[in-house]
């Protein structure tokens, strides 16, 4: 299957789960991030806000003990700005709520996690996202490919494989509602 059929048939499904399923099913990957070493360990973390009934991880931005850091995208780039709960967001491109564009941005170095957001992931890391290619540009840079990256989706669209292109980069991890894979892929 072509990565935009097999795209327009994941986010159809996701979108058909109850609110309540979304929900229990989204608290349940929190519990398994908050149980995770590599969560533990990670004090800055790149995450994201929920959009289109992606995995919804809110409940884990009130610890205040984290750095959370969030993308606004602009051009064709995503920029990352350091955001706390209570904090305003707008709209921003394609109907996202992003940080405001006057919160400070972020130093690389200083983070520790990546958590992405995902319409599907593959047992070897890959994932299958929009079709915009930002956190396609991202993972592969520089100041970023090395960074530790969690990807975010339900268990039905974590799959054996998906197709993959030369420019995607794999995921260390994959962390569904049902688990946090324990191994690295790389």
């Amino acid at each position: 299957m072509e990565k935009t059929e097999l795209r327009r048939s994941l986010l159809k499904k996701r979108q058909s789960m109850s609110v309540t399923e979304w929900k229990q099913k989204s608290d349940r990957i929190c519990q398994n991030l908050l149980q995770s070493s590599i969560f533990a360990q990670s004090k800055t973390i790149l995450a994201y806000f929920s959009f289109r009934q992606e995995p919804d991880l809110s409940f884990l931005f009130t610890d205040t003990s984290r750095c959370w850091r969030f993308p606004r995208c602009v051009d064709r780039a995503l920029i990352w700005h350091c955001w706390m709960p209570n904090e305003p967001v707008k709209t921003g491109t394609y109907g996202i709520m992003e940080p405001s564009p006057n919160a400070s941005t972020i130093n690389p170095m200083e983070v520790d996690l990546i958590l992405v957001p995902c319409v599907a992931c593959d047992y070897q890391g890959y994932r299958l996202g929009y079709g915009g290619g930002y956190y396609d540009q991202l993972l592969s840079s520089a100041e970023w490919e090395k960074k530790p990256t969690i990807g975010i989706v339900f268990e039905f669209a974590y799959m054996p494989q998906l197709p993959v292109d030369p420019w995607d980069k794999p995921l260390h991890r994959v962390c569904t509602e049902i688990d946090l894979d324990s191994p690295e892929f790389n």
